[in-house]
């Protein structure tokens, strides 16, 4: 039989079992600066893009259009990272491994393959990551389907993120006591996706019923003169 791997570690609850958990390999400051340099990477580069193909656009949609592209790539690459290898996370020591392992200080489900994360994370990645690249690509056209993905892929993020807090909050701490791993890792960092969703979500509402608004006064002017014209008409006929 297998001996299991008794290395001690330090995720809670006291006693969750991680057989294969292996020891990060790098420094928190070092796997911290090399993933805040790939986000300011996907940034600067998508921010620039959007410049190139639509230069005289409005700052927001450039705003817009590079928000899609960093929740795309997180979405599609880094959170599928770990619905891929959730059973060899503990004891992987590639780069996103070591910092979903060191995420876990404040999440211990992420390491023990738990049924209601892999699901989560599995829509966040496989559907809501693709989507976030081709709400970009509506951006950049102008295409009329942009808000109403736009609006399915925000309400889809707040609501993971209210499942998340939700299930773990309600259930059992799984977060080291520090107020760092909780207030940083756990908090902080899905609180940006529930912020900037609510932004989205009400841009979209109001695009959406701005759109039939004008569409429902138009409906309306057109029956007003309709109806004026048949009133012309039955007078012309009384007069003669």
């Amino acid at each position: 039989m297998e001996a299991l791997n008794t290395t001690p570690h330090g995720y809670y609850p006291l006693g969750v079992e991680l057989p294969h958990y292996v020891a990060n390999e790098s420094s928190v400051v070092s796997l911290i600066a090399r993933f805040g340099f790939q986000w300011a990477a996907v940034l600067v580069a998508s921010y620039q893009l959007f410049g190139y193909l639509r230069p005289t656009a409005k700052l927001s949609d450039r705003i817009a259009f590079t928000w899609m592209c960093l929740t795309g790539f997180i979405h599609l690459f880094f959170e599928a990272h770990f619905v891929s290898n959730h059973k060899t996370l503990a004891a992987d020591q590639s780069l996103w491994s070591q910092l979903w392992k060191e995420y876990s200080l404040s999440d211990s489900r992420y390491l023990t393959s738990d049924t209601f994360l892999l699901c989560m994370e599995a829509v966040t990645a496989f559907a809501w990551g693709p989507l976030a690249f081709l709400i970009a690509y509506c951006i950049v056209v102008q295409h009329p389907a942009r808000h109403a993905l736009q609006l399915i892929i925000s309400t889809g993020q707040i609501y993971g993120d209210v499942l998340y807090y939700a299930t773990s909050l309600l259930e059992i701490s799984y977060c080291r006591p520090e107020r760092y791993y909780f207030w940083f890792y756990y908090f902080f960092f899905n609180f940006i996706w529930m912020v900037v969703g609510c932004y989205y979500v009400k841009q979209s509402v109001t695009e959406i019923w701005s759109v039939f608004d004008k569409v429902k006064k138009a409906e309306s002017f057109a029956n007003n003169e309709k109806r004026f014209a048949k009133g012309e008409e039955a007078m012309e006929q009384k007069r003669k």
